[in-house]
């Protein structure tokens, strides 16, 4: 029997495993977004390592979009840009100044067809996956109606997972591949629309009806509605004053005519 040969395991470098510590705190929330981080000595006694690794660590934070300094002051855990977060297929479409239309034209092809394919082929996992995420849109949307200030952010997030959720149970992994950077590039528009109009319930409703079609087994329905889901979505963006026809990049950035528009975060 042939002996099988493995690789040398390479050792990260003492700042990466500083990085990974930090960021495992970010993500499971010990760390919040404002909260400053601990100064260099402090953090080098804690992880037994130099100032300078400390440091070397932060800085990658800080390339990551997790810390931010603002000017000579302790780094603050922060929210990374969506581009940050962007793959390369996103930055691609942004380096080519598409315009919401664009990606809005290519989404009414790609989503319809991605719903109405998953209703034939979603099993019970996958159901149970779109049943908690819309337990937990619905109760978000339940806390914003009783006069809870809104989770833009949070909510955006819960949108954009239901819609990945359904690309990856369609059952062609080329659809699913293209959806993914159109979806990405969506998210600073729903976080522009949302706090503007208030479209909460609605986009929830919208999400509920899918899934209903999808769990009666209704490709025909769930096109239907992921087509009209994805048309509401234009005219939500078009009565936020954006124009279908600016570059995403300056969208992003709430520009309209040149002008900022300040939007939640």
């Amino acid at each position: 029997m042939q002996e099988h040969g493995f690789s040398r395991i390479e050792r990260a470098p003492a700042y990466r495993l500083v990085y990974d510590a930090i960021e495992r705190e970010i993500l499971a929330g010990r760390l919040r977004v404002g909260d400053p981080l601990p100064a260099e000595l402090q953090l080098a006694e804690q992880f037994g390592v130099n100032r300078s690794t400390v440091r070397e660590g932060i800085r990658l934070l800080e390339q990551s979009g997790l810390v931010e300094r603002d000017g000579g002051k302790r780094p603050r855990i922060s929210m990374p840009h969506y581009l940050d977060l962007a793959s390369s297929a996103s930055r691609a479409l942004i380096l080519h100044m598409v315009t919401f239309r664009e990606l809005w034209e290519a989404s009414m092809v790609l989503e319809p067809a991605i719903a109405e394919r998953a209703a034939g082929h979603i099993d019970e996992k996958g159901l149970g996956e779109l049943s908690r995420n819309l337990d937990a849109m619905e109760a978000e949307v339940a806390r914003i109606d009783s006069g809870a200030p809104a989770d833009v952010y949070g909510f955006v997030a819960l949108d954009r997972a239901f819609h990945e959720i359904l690309a990856n149970v369609c059952g062609n992994r080329v659809m699913a591949l293209a959806h993914e950077p159109v979806t990405s590039l969506f998210i600073p528009a729903g976080r522009i629309i949302l706090p503007r109009l208030k479209t909460y319930r609605r986009v929830f409703d919208a999400h509920r009806y899918i899934y209903n079609c999808l769990a009666a087994g209704d490709p025909a329905g769930a096109r239907t509605w992921m087509h009209k889901h994805m048309d509401d979505f234009r005219r939500a963006y078009e009565l936020t004053a954006l124009s279908l026809d600016t570059s995403l990049d300056a969208a992003s950035l709430g520009m309209v005519n040149g002008t900022a528009q300040a939007h939640s975060r």
